[in-house]
């Protein structure tokens, strides 16, 4: 595994049990070793502990390779000491727009800290919460399909959806209706692929899972109108016992979003929010509750935006 960068890990409890393992085996010399430093650049100095933290983000890394990733890491370590080192010669840390980067970062990284706290309270899904979610959700899992697909993403207009689901009632080809979008002058966006259930958005999947085999069907999507041709679709079903996990995390991110958006929302009734200059006329729209932000962002057309806890 080659380390491109010393932040570009992610978490995982195999790499924190591999840091461990690594520092706390061996006679007391060596433990007392672990909490000294592992490299001076210049009259700089780089840390075990610095090393330690790198690996415990780390995702997948084995015990037999966490020698390795740590002196990967040590080297990583030592070119961003480096660059580091002749920025601030250069005083590019007293770069205003550094400046505010630094103080936006570190905002990010307090802000996230607290939240991740009110996280770590919250009860884990209970079996009975999974096993609802299972059954409530039959065309993720005991009626799972895969599909190969040809979409059409429309741009929503009024009373263009009644024409559409006329041309579709009647058979008409995806090629005709696109024609027809064309002649009108209604702008959309095709594309398709192979998907399965859980790459579907929760919104569209029941409705797509009713359209057969070979024909076409039109969905409206909360911000567009899909107009959807299932060239074809196999079965591969998941019993509760295989998706026990993914649901498990699912309702686990759903939870951790709920949370946030909650805490965010107590924390603005309880705040005292001025807005001044430009800003003063939206104060109405901007004191309302924000939306917690979801786990990950995704791009594409409505369709590809899947259940990201599921995939």
């Amino acid at each position: 595994m080659v380390c491109n960068s010393a932040t570009s890990f992610k978490p995982s409890s195999l790499a924190i049990a591999a840091a461990i393992v690594l520092s706390g085996c061996g006679d007391g010399k060596e433990k007392k070793a672990a909490t000294q430093v592992a490299a001076k650049v210049n009259s700089s100095e780089i840390s075990v502990h610095q090393i330690n933290a790198v690996l415990a983000k780390a995702q997948g890394i084995p015990p037999e390779a966490a020698a390795r990733v740590r002196q990967e890491i040590l080297e990583k370590l030592i070119d961003q000491q480096l660059i580091f080192d002749q920025a601030v010669e250069k005083r590019l840390d007293r770069n205003p727009e550094v400046m505010m980067a630094i103080e936006a970062a570190k905002r990010e990284i307090v802000a996230r800290a607290y939240l991740d706290q009110v996280i770590a309270a919250l009860p884990k899904p209970t079996d009975e919460e999974i096993r609802k979610y299972y059954a409530e959700n039959p065309d993720l899992f005991s009626r799972r399909r895969v599909y190969t697909l040809q979409e059409v993403t429309v741009e929503p207009k009024p009373g263009i959806v009644g024409d559409l689901k006329q041309m579709a009632a009647a058979g008409k080809p995806l090629d005709d209706i696109v024609n027809w979008l064309k002649e009108k002058g209604v702008r959309f966006q095709a594309g398709g692929g192979t998907r399965a259930a859980e790459q579907i958005p929760l919104e569209i999947l029941p409705k797509l899972a009713q359209i057969k085999d070979g024909q076409v069907g039109v969905i409206e999507a909360s911000q567009s109108i899909l107009v959807v041709r299932v060239a074809s679709s196999q079965a591969v079903p998941v019993d509760e016992a295989e998706a026990k996990a993914r649901i498990q995390q699912f309702l686990h991110n759903l939870r951790v979003q709920q949370a946030a958006g909650d805490e965010v929302k107590k924390l603005k009734s309880a705040a005292k929010i001025e807005f001044q200059g430009e800003f003063a006329g939206a104060a109405g729209e901007g004191a309302k509750p924000a939306s917690p932000a979801p786990p990950a962002a995704q791009t594409g057309s409505p369709i590809e935006k899947g259940v990201a806890g599921l995939k």
